[in-house]
């Protein structure tokens, strides 16, 4: 394999975080993920008892949740540390947001069933690809912001205050404030 970080004396998490290439076999990541895959349970199953209960949980999984802000489970994350999520906003079931970069979710949002917030990017290169390197952008959605059901949001797209994501949409670029984009690729039909 060929030494794509030769002289570079980071780890891959330090790569992985400074939004560098890397490989996913750092230990501290590892330990992480893993940390996230038993909170993603226990938070699901103290729900099912007690919504309110379950809320700390929730908020030991995420680098920050918002006041009143609620989120229904299932919840897939890959870290759930570098998410945010601002107050009163409302995600429903299923929502698989890949955090190797941070995902920024303002206040005041509807996120429907079944959204993709993914941040991972990899080569498009065969070798590299081979060689597990990646990478990750990071997704901003701003405030009031509604995302339709089963709608995609690739690395590194914005989407600005008040705009509204058709249900399904692959959002591929930034999408600015108020306005309504559908479809694959996402595009802009009207504005508010």
């Amino acid at each position: 394999m060929t030494d794509y970080f030769a002289g570079d004396t980071r780890t891959n998490r330090e790569r992985m975080l400074a939004g560098d290439l890397y490989i996913a076999d750092d230990p501290d990541s590892e330990r992480e993920a893993r940390r996230a895959v038993a909170l993603q349970s226990q938070y699901t199953a103290a729900y099912a008892q007690d919504p309110d209960a379950a809320r700390p949980i929730l908020a030991d999984l995420l680098g920050s949740l918002g006041e009143d802000a609620h989120i229904k489970p299932p919840l897939f994350v890959d870290y759930g540390s570098f998410i945010t999520v601002g107050a009163r906003t409302f995600i429903n079931y299923n929502l698989t947001a890949l955090d190797v970069a941070s995902i920024t979710i303002g206040e005041d949002c509807q996120i429907g069933p079944n959204v993709q917030l993914l941040t991972p990017t990899h080569p498009v290169e065969p070798q590299p690809r081979r060689d597990r390197l990646e990478a990750a952008q990071p997704i901003a959605i701003g405030d009031n912001v509604w995302l339709g059901g089963g709608a995609i949001v690739l690395p590194g797209v914005s989407i600005g205050d008040n705009s509204v994501i058709g249900a399904g949409a692959v959002v591929t670029r930034d999408i600015p404030a108020n306005v309504v984009a559908v479809g694959n690729p996402a595009r802009i039909v009207r504005e508010i």
